[in-house]
Formats: C-alpha cells, structure tokens, sequence
C-alpha cells in the first residue's frame, strides 16, 4: 500500500477500457503502525497521498471527463484493510460499530460522512466543523478511526492483559483467558477480528458500487457484443432476459483433474442453459457470413464454480456465472454458446483485450522425436489453458510459443512437461516478436500488374500520424463505424483531408490492425465502379502484407498505404481474387521498402523498488542493457526508492538475475510491455558485416536483428528487391537512380 504498483495501473487501466466501475481496498494498513511506526496524524496523510495519486492515474487514464470515478471514503467505495491481521472496514461500517456500541440510535451514515478530510469534531458544542477548534483537536479519522486502531494494536504488542481487557471491553469485545496466553499474531488477529466483526464493510461497498447482473446488462451488451443493436437477440441481453434465446459468453477454460479436457467457464446473458440441451458453439472466427468457426455439442454438466468449491446444478439463469463440461473441444481461448435451434443471424461476443502482449517466443521440439504428436497435442492444450499464450507453427517447421516474459514461458513449460503432454521437451534460447515499419513517404509510386497483364495497382506507403495505430487497437476508432463519422473522427484528431478520411477501406492485418488501407485515387482518373469490384481482393491482399512484412515475415505496424492509380479489367474472368489478391500484396510490399523501411522492437516499462544505496547499481544494468531511465524518485513515507525505466524486451533476459545480483538482492524489479520502438539502423544497409559471436554496434542492430530472424525462420539472408518488383519498376527504379546519379555529377 506504499504506493501505486505498476499491476495495480495496469488494472486501473483495464477496468476503464472494460467500463467497469472501481472500488478500491487499501491493504497492509497495519503496516504503518508495526513497521513505519507513523503517528496518527502521519499514516492519515499518508492514506490519503495513497488515495490522490490513484485518483490522478484514473483521471489520467479516463479518456473522457464524463467517464472519471472518483475515489472516496466519505462514498464508500474504499475500504481499508489488513489481511494478515484479519479485519477490514469502510468508514460506513465504522460509523454503525459507534452506534452498536453507545446505544444511541444516531445516523450512521451521516456520521461517516464527517470521518474523512478536513472534518473536526468539537467537544464543547458536540459537533464537526472545517476549522480545527481552539482546543487543537484532531481530524475526525485520525480521532475516531485510526487512535482507537493504534490503541489496540500497542497494547496487544505491549502486551499488558488487564489495559487490553479494559480497551476490548470499552469495544464490546470480551475474550477468554486462554486468548491471552496466544503469541501475539494470533491474539492480534483475534481481537481485531472480535472488534470488526465479519466483512460486512467490504460486501456493503460491492451490493452499492457494483451494479448488479441485470443493471449492469445493457452497458456491457453494448460494449462486448459485435451485433446489431437493433435485433431481438441484442435487447433479450439488454433485459437479461430468462424467456429469451441462449447467449452464453465463454471466456476461460478450466482443465479437468487429469487434463484431459477442459471445463467451459462462462456468463449467461439470456435464456436458461441447462443440463442435455444441445448448443452451437461459436469460435473467434465465427461469423454469419463464414460458418467455419462453428460445432454442435451437448452440454453434460454444470456447476456453479466458487474457488475451490464445485456445486452441481441442472440450470442457470441470465445473469450468472457458471462451468459447463461438454462444449470445450473446439474452443480455443473464447466462444459463444446459443440455441442449436435458433434461426436468426448470431454474432459472437467479441474475445477478450488485454493492456499487454505476447512478445516473447521460444521454439520447442520433444527429445524424442516419436513424440512430437503428444507435444503438439499439449501446446494445443497450453492455448486453451493460458489466455494471452499464442502457439504457432513457423515456416520453417518449428513449433513456437509466445508469451508475456520470462517467467510466464517458465509456467508454461512447466505445465506442458508436467501437466498437458507429459515428454521431455527441448526448449531453444527465447527471442522477441519485432514489428515492421516506414519512417517516409514511398519514394516513387509503386505498382504490379497482374500475372495476365490486365490489371495494373499503384500503390504508396506513409507513416501514421502520432497515437492513430495505438486508437485503432484501443478500439477508439473502429471501420465499422459509418463513414460519416469515420471521417469526422480522422478530420478532427488528426487533420486527415475530407476526401482521405472518408476513403478509408480497411485497417489492417485484422479489423484492429495499426495499418490503413485507403483509396486516394480520383473518379476522373480511375473507374471506380470496376476498382470497387476488386476492393475485396485489394484489402484481402493487404492484410496478408500487413500480416507478414518483407523484410523478415513479421507484423507490419503504423504504415498508411494509399492506393494512387488502378487499372482494373472490365471483364470479371480477368479480375479474379486469383489475380488480385497476390498483386495487391505484392505492391503494397514495394511502396513499404520504397519508404524506407526500419524494424521496430517491444520495450518494457520496468518498475524498480530499490534502498537508496543501491540506484548506482541499478544504473549500471540499466546502460549495459540498452536501458532509458525516465525517473528515480524517493517513495513517500518509506527509506525506498522508485527506479522507472524502459528496457527493451530482447535485453531483458536475465535482467532481474542480474539486478539482484548487483543489488545483493535488495532489489525488486516488477516489468510489463509498453509500446514498440524503432531499432537503431537501417536493416537493408548491405555494407554492414556482421561478425559471428561479436556484439554488434547500435547503428547495426537492425540489421543484425533482421538477418537473424530470417536464419532462424528458414529464409535467405536478405530482402530481395527484385522478388516484389516488376520488370518496369526495376527500369524505372534503374532510371531514377542513373539521374540523381547524372545530377551528383
């Protein structure tokens, strides 16, 4: 409770991309009475630092002021806590122990209401006023609240039984003479949990800030539901409606005892699901128009699922949370359950975001060949079991996984060799994802026929303007949105022309991909009946490009490609997806190393929590590893430091080995991926010689980092030109560069 952690940002973040409302419970209050031994008055300023600066972060992060929850105790929507004590309160639960202990019928809440901020109470006229009075009391949280907690505490420790009995008894809280003969922890624990009771605290704030099932349906319907707003289907949801067809959204998958199979754990948002009735089971892939992602399965089993408890039951209605055993053979991270009979159009609930990516990879074979069948079978089952996991086959034949870091890779392992295939699996050094990029304009309009010579597209690659692919994978900005108010958004965020902005045909590689594909050819020039005819087979095109880049098959990221001229055959026999679709990819790739294409890297943002002594230390393996510091502050309260810094993710392994072993273990390092980087370089710059087992300097890394993963994939060693080009743009690219040669002259 020291301070804001970086996990704890990160789920600040998460509830406001979700809009999900926040409640917040402070922890380790203890800890400033045991360990800091603040006075009073300090630890009241101390929570309410606490407080501020997650309200800050909240503000920070909420993208309108509408949006902004406020963080307070006078609200109850924060409560203060000590697991290991066992007790926990909000000031609302505080307020009724006064009125349960005096006797005195008063309102509760109207008394917590006055425990927080600058409120103090003065005994001459019994009332709170906002000005200390003369007598120089203390705020009313520091007199009510946190004194009678610091007069338990000491004289539990002090451990004087008859002034303990005296202050239990002032509480209502009598104990049994063996209670006092306990060591201190457990008579601690004893007379805080007798004196606060149950958690009644705690659960009131959920039942008043937590909306329930039903309230909280249609703001959730709306955000997670790819659907039309207009069907039937979409306002049973909306009601949580139990006469309604089935809608189940199934988000995790919980493996069996023997990890054989897995169990379905998902929300009913309409009908009743019970037991035997038969269900489609729809994938991410799924959609009305391409029934590929879909099987039909019966549900054998359900259980409301409650930490380790199983309780068996035959139905559940709209609104709960509930395991389903049956259904789970075709779902790979989350599906979509309805009626079997239901003939309408069904659109999934759409898969889970997450504020972090898989970037790191490692590529795995089983020591014994003869049992790659069972690996594979247990990476399939590692995919189901971990959410942000991506398990793929390279083209080069090797199985790779893709995880978070370090230690979620160790996990991983761990459960594949023990859990889900049981073989000795080799694992090979982990490496990062990059990304591919352009930091110009293409240098020349770039185009491709198609192999019939009937066709002709002219292409140009740009960068995006600062922040527009991070809105486009934020989900800010989505191409299902109308046009006229796609091109509003692009007009007034980013000064996009009129024209440009309501042009915009795909993003890409996927429907939240960091590229733009747009249309920015003119009716005067172009036939745009026939061009809109292959506009599929264009963005189809695109987002395979997008998807595997040139210079190394990695994603494409922040790059606008701009259609500038297109001869599209009138005849449908010679415009097929056929033709169009590789030469579209083919374009896009020469504008993309027109533009002068440079890699980019994921970075970490690494929190450091550190003892002054050792910054110096933390410095040093920061600098040998590529590190930037963005700040080094003392922790308020605490002899701590706070070390911020970002650390790119393939200078990363071993860092937090190598932090404690130049700190001696003092200390602790908490890291999560942040944003993408160019790497320092030119990849194509064939006069850069990479010597084998020497560290390259920082102007080669992008060239190092290129022609080793296209080692490591299978591919030839550099990117070669002429593979994407036409003969006609090689002449012309010969003929541009014998004049600029002709001008030097």
């Amino acid at each position: 409770m020291f301070s804001i952690c970086v996990n704890t940002e990160r789920a600040i973040r998460h509830a406001i991309q979700e809009r999900l409302p926040i409640v917040v419970v402070i922890n380790k209050v203890d800890r400033l009475i045991t360990e800091l031994k603040l006075p009073p008055k300090d630890a009241y300023h101390k929570l309410r630092h606490t407080i501020e600066v997650i309200n800050n972060h909240i503000t920070a992060v909420s993208s309108t002021a509408g949006d902004v929850q406020v963080i307070d105790p006078a609200a109850g929507n924060l409560c203060f806590a000590s697991g290991s004590a066992g007790w926990c309160f909000t000031l609302q639960s505080f307020a009724k122990l006064y009125v349960k202990l005096h006797g005195i019928p008063f309102d509760a809440n109207k008394f917590a209401s006055r425990l927080w901020g600058d409120y103090y109470y003065d005994p001459a006229t019994r009332t709170f006023k906002k000005k200390q009075p003369a007598s120089g009391a203390e705020r009313s949280f520091v007199q009510f609240i946190l004194e009678p907690l610091y007069k338990i505490y000491s004289q539990v420790i002090g451990e004087h039984k008859k002034s303990v009995e005296t202050t239990l008894a002032e509480l209502g809280v009598t104990l049994s003479n063996a209670a006092y003969k306990l060591n201190v922890r457990p008579l601690l624990r004893l007379a805080c949990s007798s004196v606060f009771g149950s958690a009644t605290g705690f659960t009131d704030m959920l039942v008043h800030h937590i909306p329930s099932a039903k309230e909280a349906a249609s703001k959730k319907v709306d955000h997670i539901y790819t659907g039309p707003k207009s069907s039937t289907l979409y306002t049973a949801m909306s009601n949580c409606d139990p006469s309604g067809p089935l809608m189940v959204n199934i988000t995790k998958l919980y493996p069996k005892s023997d990890c054989s199979v897995f169990d379905a754990f998902g929300r009913v948002y309409s009908g009743e699901i019970h037991t035997g009735q038969t269900v489609r089971v729809l994938g991410e892939g799924y959609s009305p128009d391409d029934e590929e992602d879909m099987t039909v399965k019966e549900v054998t089993k359900l259980w409301v699922y409650q930490a380790r408890y199983r309780i068996p039951i035959n139905k559940a209605p709209p609104g709960s949370w509930v395991l389903i055993e049956g259904v789970d053979a075709s779902i790979m991270k989350t599906a979509t359950l309805c009626d079997s009979e239901y003939d309408d159009d069904v659109y999934i609930f759409r898969p889970l975001q997450f504020n972090t990516l898989p970037v790191v990879k490692t590529a795995t074979e089983p020591l014994n060949p003869s049992e790659l069948p069972k690996m594979v079978e247990g990476l399939r089952k590692i995919s189901k079991s971990y959410p942000l996991a991506i398990t793929k086959v390279e083209e080069s034949g090797e199985h790779t996984i893709l995880g978070t870091g370090e230690l979620y890779l160790d996990s991983i392992m761990k459960d594949l060799r023990e859990l889900y295939s049981e073989v000795e699996v080799k694992v090979a050094d982990p490496v990062v994802s990059f990304c591919e990029t352009v930091v110009e304009s293409s240098s020349m309009k770039c185009f491709a026929e198609t192999p019939n010579k009937k066709n002709k597209i002219t292409m140009i690659a740009e960068p995006l303007e600062r922040g527009l692919a991070e809105d486009i994978e934020n989900g800010v900005v989505s191409v299902d949105w109308p046009r006229k108010k796609l091109g509003d958004f692009f007009q007034n965020r980013y000064d996009w022309d009129l024209l440009a902005a309501r042009s915009i045909w795909a993003f890409g590689p996927d429907k939240q991909g960091p590229n733009i594909l747009l249309d920015d050819t003119l009716s005067s020039e172009v036939d745009k009946s026939l061009l809109n005819s292959v506009k599929d087979s264009i963005v189809q095109g695109f987002q395979w490009g997008a998807r595997e880049g040139p210079l190394c098959d990695e994603p494409i990221r922040n790059v606008k490609f701009k259609i500038v001229d297109a001869k599209i055959a009138p005849e449908p026999l010679h415009r097929g997806t056929g033709q169009i679709i590789p030469t579209a990819r083919r374009v896009a790739y020469s504008a993309f190393l027109m533009a002068t294409p440079r890699l980019m890297e994921p970075v970490y943002y690494v929190e450091i929590q550190t003892p002054i002594d050792c910054v110096s230390a933390i410095y040093t393996v920061l600098s040998r590893r590529r590190g930037h510091i963005t700040a080094d502050v003392p922790q308020p309260g605490t002899p701590a430091y706070i070390v911020k810094a970002f650390v790119p993710v393939i200078e990363s392994f071993g860092f937090e080995t190598d932090l404690r072993y130049h700190t001696q273990g003092q200390a602790f390092a908490v890291s999560t991926f942040d944003h993408w980087a160019i790497v320092p370089g030119d990849p194509l710059d064939k006069s850069i010689v990479l010597r084998p087992l020497e560290p390259a300097p920082i102007q080669y890394l992008a060239r190092e980092f290129m022609v080793k993963t296209r080692r490591r994939k299978g591919m030839s060693e550099d990117v070669s030109i002429n593979k994407f080009f036409d003969e006609a743009m090689v002449v012309e690219l010969a003929q541009q560069e014998a004049d600029l040669h002709q001008q030097m002259i």
